[in-house]
């Protein structure tokens, strides 16, 4: 099918003006953008339209894809408020130039003919036009009369890795000031197991280096990670370092595009990270080659990992793992050849029910080596959404306040003094019952993960007094969540469903209902400005490309008309001005300034990060440091930890607990969050310590007490008295133990060993436990999963699951590995990329991938279409295609597609007379995919599971 594009531009010395560009803009209906107009091997600048005059002014506006965490920055050029073309930028440090076809195809995302285009309810079973008024008049009733019958948890808050940091820091906001924890993002089904295991092995959940730091690796060790599908960009940074040397082992149990490029790839069975690890780590120390200096320095408990290690001789490890015991001896002994190194992880790790274990054991082995604090080494955690990092660090989850404060009394009352609000109205927004033995403002809430068992399971097992009866799904759909039935019924169920979003996405077409479903058009992030954070925990500023189109609007403002409904807009917005009901965002950020001490936020501020966005190209590609003067001595995008106040001008923290650098240069090391010893044994470092750290050795971490006992307190001002009495460095809101420590050489949080054990959990080392649906039953016995537990508000299933997959044979009636991955041309659930025309051409069908041994053995050929059944039933209508790139026993599926169920296509709605439906619908990979959670996360299982495929 071929793009047309019929645009006169009618006033003459002009480009197109918005009003005709919005009338006429598009491609024709259900047309598919043609590739071949772009040739082969080639990239053309990406116009509107030819009749666009070449001498009408163009405005050239600096923006960030939204296409992965990479950060890569863009040249927007508007003609007459209209987003006309687009130019990759060259000068950015993040991506030289660089997009893949996703960043290629941005300018779509925003006119697309397939947007929502004003708000909609669903009433009767049509959908029908509201005013803006009505439908925050509506919603806002709706809200009121459930809080008054059910309590404020009996509504949930999904949220959004789209939004700026500052839509996801007043969305926590508005949560909490609706007075719940139901909260969530999609970090939860992504990376939550990183933030949890590594923030408890060495004091932060992110990302320790940065993409362009491991042009400096000797060696990459990626571990369920596919960066040239899901990270495009960063592989130009990877493969630079393979130029240069750098050895590249790949684990993975498919043979992925990453993989092509590896000097190693063990295709692991899924589900078998551990003692894949644990082999390793084996090998490593029969043979001495860890680093014993770093170890007895920086590292508490490796001893005992040791010991746990030699229950995985190389010929257990590789019969667990179903490989060679040479591939895993290999794999050891590359990365011990070549250090630093780096090990890189995605989803492939994370999505598991020992998820947190998973990510534990990766920085295990970075300990083992002594990998850490270095250019070239650390464990570099590709995110996958433009913000989920920001998301993440501004407390955009159920299980804490911005900044990982946690959900405790003493975090309650420092984000109040941070909004300048009495506690006690705090307090008094919750409900103040109790529920199995907990009050709800200092519990978690629901995860997204199991929202939907929120609203199904019997209340009397839920730690909350009613059920979920009404659910905002804002900028986040429900196809990227397992069990998909489960999920359909739940929508079913509710009492209304609000979906604000650009597009209508499944929460607003895979429910069966015929009333209260509201669609609310907010606009895309580029026509929106604020700031966002890659995974390198860079911070950058997106410019406002063009006015909200159609009749969206900004998620800030939807946010302030919501709170000025429901009665707290004033203390919603305490600190921060309201122009013509939009908050204005630079106070937004300098309230997240104010509060955001624990990760070093707070010195960044909305000038600074402009400063750097509008100067990218005066950074070096090499290291991120400002290239001249001035921004001497400062990284690009001021990565956090950015201590103290932005007046204090920390340069900003480009490699993590790097001990060479003065703390005021961005060095630092392990943080002191364990205290400060255990069982008589000591946690703080010993022996180390930044370059210029007055004293020299481990310390705990800054309190107001420490700084008198040392005899700082008078280095610090009358006003940062006031303010930091009785304070420590998380809640002096003046800044001022933060840079009193700076000035001595000391990271504020102290100065601590990494553990190996995380007491609190479960499994205090990792252990190998067998997937929920594992295809081995022969290692169950030897290698169980938990017992059933509660875990915060749900009750959460183990052992039943996996001895009724013995009891009734489902590994003899599902034995298809299943497990689920990225694809290049398309992100999260699709909506936005598959309603893109030009992604849509590239990508048309859902697929699984299926070796030619399991498809003869089916009498199955490439193309045909199969029905895909997972272990509990859900079953899926899709194309095979017959691949060597998947092992025999194992199967693959991209998880972006959705708009068909059970072989059905499902009805969009149609606004502005044009079908909302996506170019290309296919049935979600998550409609097969099983029940199974990680015990401190809830991260979703997707990456192994059974399934069988049958000829349809």
């Amino acid at each position: 099918m071929k793009l047309t594009r019929n645009i006169t531009a009618k006033v003459e010395g002009l480009g197109l003006n918005r009003r005709q560009f919005l009338k006429n803009a598009g491609v024709t209906s259900g047309g598919i953008a043609a590739a071949s107009m772009l040739g082969t091997g080639m990239i053309k600048k990406a116009h509107a339209s030819t009749a666009v005059n070449p001498n009408a002014p163009v405005e050239i506006k600096r923006t960030i894809c939204s296409g992965c965490a990479v950060g890569c920055g863009l040249y927007a050029e508007v003609q007459n408020g209209v987003w006309t073309g687009q130019e990759p930028a060259f000068d950015h440090p993040f991506n030289r130039g660089g997009h893949c076809a996703k960043g290629a195809a941005l300018r779509e995302h925003g006119h697309s003919k397939k947007r929502v285009k004003y708000p909609m309810k669903l009433e009767g079973g049509k959908w029908k036009k509201l005013s803006w008024d009505d439908a925050i008049a509506q919603v806002g009733d709706l809200m009121l009369n459930i809080r008054e019958e059910s309590g404020p948890d009996a509504l949930y808050f999904m949220g959004s890795a789209k939004f700026s940091n500052e839509g996801c820091y007043m969305y926590r906001k508005f949560a909490a000031m609706w007075g719940t924890n139901n909260v969530d993002h999609s970090a939860r089904i992504c990376h939550s197991t990183t933030v949890a295991g590594v923030a408890n092995t060495w004091g932060y959940g992110a990302m320790t280096n940065s993409f362009n730091d491991i042009r400096h690796a000797q060696a990459m060790f990626f571990i369920g990670a596919n960066p040239a599908e899901a990270h495009p960009v960063a592989m130009q940074h990877i493969l630079t370092a393979k130029e240069r040397g750098a050895k590249i082992v790949v684990i993975d149990p498919r043979f992925s595009r990453t993989a092509a490029h590896s000097d190693h790839h063990v295709g692991i069975r899924p589900g078998t990270d551990i003692p894949f690890i644990y082999g390793m780590l084996n090998v490593i120390f029969e043979n001495n080659w860890q680093d014993q200096t770093f170890i007895d320095q920086r590292v508490w408990g490796m001893e005992d990992i040791a010991q746990e290690a030699k229950k995985f001789p190389l010929a257990e490890a590789a019969q667990i793992c179903g490989v060679t015991e040479d591939s895993i001896f290999q794999a050891a002994k590359i990365m011990a050849d070549n250090r630093p190194g780096s090990v890189v992880w995605c989803m492939g790790g994370t999505q598991h029910t020992v998820g947190n274990a998973n990510t534990r054991a990766y920085c295990l082995l970075q300990l083992a080596l002594g990998n850490m604090g270095k250019s070239g080494g650390g464990t570099n955690i590709f995110r996958g959404h433009d913000n989920v990092q920001g998301a993440t660090d501004l407390g955009l989850l159920f299980d804490t306040l911005p900044g990982y404060y946690g959900l405790s009394t003493g975090a309650w009352t420092h984000w109040s003094h941070v909004w300048d609000l009495d506690k006690s109205w705090v307090d008094g927004r919750f409900d103040q019952g109790e529920y199995l033995g907990k009050k709800p403002q200092t519990t978690p809430g629901l995860p997204c993960s199991r929202w939907h068992d929120g609203v199904l399971e019997d209340k009397k097992k839920l730690g909350q007094r009613d059920n979920v009866r009404m659910a905002f799904f804002w900028g986040q759909s429900v196809n990227t969540e397992t069990r998909q039935r489960d999920v359909r019924d739940a929508l079913d169920k509710m009492d209304a469903v609000v979906v604000v979003d650009p597009y209508p996405t499944m929460a607003g077409v895979m429910h069966r209902r015929s009333d209260n479903v509201f669609l609310l058009p907010a606009c895309t992030q580029f026509e929106a400005e604020g700031s966002l954070s890659n995974s390198g925990r860079s911070a950058q500023w997106r410019q406002q490309v063009v006015e909200p189109l159609f009749e969206s609007k900004n998620d800030l403002e939807i946010m302030y008309l919501l709170s000025k409904k429901l009665g707290f807009a004033e203390q919603f917005t305490k600190r921060i001005k309201v122009v013509n009901n939009l908050p204005v965002v630079e106070d937004v950020t300098r309230e997240i300034n104010r509060g955001m001490l624990t990760i070093g936020m707070s010195g960044q501020g909305p000038e600074r990060i402009k400063d750097h966005t509008m100067n990218w190209g005066k950074f070096s590609v090499e290291n991120l440091q400002a290239m001249g003067n001035d921004f001497k001595g400062e990284t690009y995008g001021l990565p956090w930890p950015c201590w103290g106040t932005p007046e204090q001008k920390h340069p900003g923290t480009h490699i993590l607990y790097d001990t060479s650098k003065h703390v005021l240069q961005g060095g630092g090391n392990f943080r002191a969050r364990f205290g400060v010893e255990r069982n008589g044994e000591n946690l703080l470092a010993e022996g180390s310590a930044p370059v210029g750290n007055e004293l020299g050795d481990g310390h705990p971490e800054f309190t107001a007490d420490m700084l008198k006992q040392l005899g700082w307190w008078d280095e610090l001002t009358a006003a940062e008295k006031k303010e930091a009495e009785g304070k420590n460095w998380k809640t002096d809101l003046s800044g001022g133990i933060h840079r009193i420590a700076m000035k001595h050489g000391c990271i504020p949080f102290g100065n601590a060993k990494a553990r190996c054990k995380v007491w609190t959990f479960p499994d205090p080392m990792p252990v190998h436990r067998e997937p929920l649906y594992t295809p081995r039953r022969d290692l169950i016995a030897k290698y169980p999963t938990y017992n059933d537990m509660q875990v915060h508000r749900l009750p959460t299933l183990y052992k039943s699951i996996q001895d009724k997959v013995i009891s009734d044979n489902l590994d003899k009636k599902y034995p298809l590995a299943m497990t689920s991955g990225r694809l290049v041309e398309y992100e999260g659930g699709g909506e936005e990329s598959r309603s893109n025309p030009w992604l849509a051409e590239l990508q048309q069908n859902m697929f699984i991938e299926i070796n030619p041994v399991d498809a003869a053995d089916r009498g199955l050929r490439d193309g045909d279409t199969v029905w895909v059944e997972g272990a509990e039933g859900g079953r899926i209508k899709v194309q095979a295609m017959v691949t060597p790139r998947v092992k025999e026993g194992v199967t693959w599926m991209p998880y972006h597609f959705a708009g068909v169920m059970h072989g059905v296509d499902l009805d969009y709605p149609e606004s502005g007379d044009i079908s909302t439906k996506p170019y290309v619908v296919g049935e979600s990979a998550n409609t097969a995919l099983t029940y199974g959670y990680d015990p401190i996360t809830q991260m979703q299982e997707t990456k192994s599971s059974l399934c069988q495929i049958e000829k349809a």
